[in-house]
């Protein structure tokens, strides 16, 4: 982004901003978008578009860091409701949540938390590795939920919980990717398939 708002009225602003974005996401496509067509949906001058963001690609990458700070906030909440022992409880609420958004969010089928351009393209074997990791979504997003489950289960958020969550995030991205590949809404074998493979393959670090 190029400013931060400092206002409520430019925090609301910039909120429409956002929703317009992914609202024309989901009708338009990514190719389509248009800064002008954002700025005419969220009722706001072109200018305030520009005031906030360079072109459509910035504002992709702002709609997706959105995503993850809500995403991070709807789990936090949630575990506060769950007894820290309870770590299988704790992994269908992150699952539970993601899988929320991503059939009621707009615009998270494209971005989630992490904006690919073209958007929707994940990195295939023999892509270059990015400079720094964490503009990688899956690193951002494994960061995020090394420190909330090592703060809510009493684990240390060390680098070998932090690859185990790292390689949970990869294993569930490709699935759930399957799954709403085969169905709109997520095909719901393939999604109880990929929570038995969470709990088996976590439990080796977890139990």
């Amino acid at each position: 982004m190029r400013r931060a708002p400092v206002q409520q009225r430019s925090t609301e602003r910039l909120a429409r901003i956002l929703d317009a974005c992914g609202e024309l996401l989901d009708e338009t496509g990514y190719e389509q978008l248009s800064t002008r067509a954002v700025a005419a949906r969220a009722g706001v001058p072109i200018g305030s578009v520009y005031r906030f963001f360079s072109n459509k690609r910035a504002m992709a990458d702002a709609l997706a860091r959105r995503n993850l700070d809500s995403f991070v906030e709807r789990v936090t909440h949630r575990l506060a409701a769950l007894d820290a022992s309870d770590w299988r409880g704790v992994i269908d609420a992150v699952l539970d949540e993601y899988l929320a958004m991503k059939r009621s969010v707009p615009g998270f089928a494209l971005v989630d938390f992490g904006a690919q351009i073209p958007l929707g393209k994940r990195p295939l074997p023999g892509d270059p590795a990015p400079a720094d990791p964490a503009s990688d979504p899956n690193h951002r997003i494994a960061g995020r939920l090394t420190a909330l489950l090592a703060a809510h289960l009493g684990r240390t958020p060390d680098a070998s919980l932090h690859r185990t969550v790292l390689v949970a995030v990869e294993a569930t991205d490709a699935l759930l990717q399957l799954a709403f590949r085969t169905h709109a809404s997520g095909d719901p074998g393939i999604v109880a398939e990929t929570r038995e493979l969470l709990r088996a393959y976590l439990a080796r670090t977890l139990d």
